[in-house]
């Protein structure tokens, strides 16, 4: 909906006769009850238009951009509409949503698209593909990149400045995540989060799988079952003897 200015000077007369009407003291209360309808009615058909396509555009996705959304950009939009209270993020529609690892390889450097990710890697990148609007298109946006590790914290944020344009955009972040042999890895595998938001408003939240790389995961292995070559493992009444000699100490 948009104000109409041009009917401000008729609907400002008619104001100004109503009121005389008033202020004359002849008119009934019941009359003047029905000018005061009147003027509403009047006021809100010729202040306020509603635009049929403009509120289709932000309030509906068509069939055949529907149909081109990913399973993971349902999965994450749907995530961010629960968010939000179930309302829709906003007129840009989520095509598609995730990370893009990289791995250098004697054949050079291999990136891939994935949910699973791991200190194998070298790095990672999220990304997001838009349907932009004509109505939200030929303007500058702020994307903002999260990723929160199992136990809420933040491992990587990013945020780019974009020139959103009307149809589909493919949005790669610039900045990576290092991942070869990182040692947070090694202590904070698991299910982490992909969180994007445009302007300040979420978008789409993904979940993803982290692993640690085959070394980190070989010497963690090799830390929990490391013992003396000669220490045979105990039997349960030793473990029981044990721990009557401590509650006597």
């Amino acid at each position: 909906m948009r104000i109409r200015k041009r009917n401000i000077a008729w609907l400002s007369a008619l104001a100004a006769l109503i009121g005389v009407a008033f202020l004359s003291g002849t008119v009934s209360a019941e009359v003047m009850t029905v000018l005061v309808g009147v003027f509403a009615v009047a006021f809100l058909a010729s202040m306020l238009e509603i635009q049929p396509a403009r509120w289709r555009e932000g309030m509906s996705v068509s069939p055949l951009t529907r149909m081109r959304m990913s399973s993971d950009a349902r999965e994450a939009s749907e995530r961010a509409r629960r968010r939000l209270g179930g309302f829709a993020a906003s007129n840009l529609t989520l095509l598609d949503i995730g990370l893009i690892s990289s791995q250098a390889s004697p054949d050079g450097m291999v990136m891939r698209k994935s949910r699973s990710i791991s200190g194998d890697d070298d790095g990672v990148r999220p990304f997001i593909t838009l349907h932009v609007p004509p109505s939200e298109a030929d303007r500058n946006a702020l994307v903002r990149f999260e990723i929160i590790d199992q136990n809420g914290e933040q491992r990587y944020v990013h945020e780019m400045r974009t020139y959103l344009r009307d149809g589909e955009m493919n949005i790669l972040a610039d900045h990576h995540l290092p991942l070869l042999n990182n040692p947070n890895l090694a202590r904070s595998g698991g299910e982490w989060d992909l969180r994007i938001s445009v302007d300040s408003t979420w978008i789409g939240m993904l979940s993803f799988t982290v692993a640690p790389s085959v070394f980190q995961r070989e010497r963690e292995l090799e830390r929990l079952v490391d013992k003396p070559a000669n220490e045979a493992p105990l039997s349960f009444e030793e473990l029981l003897r044990g721990q009557e000699k401590q509650g006597k100490s």
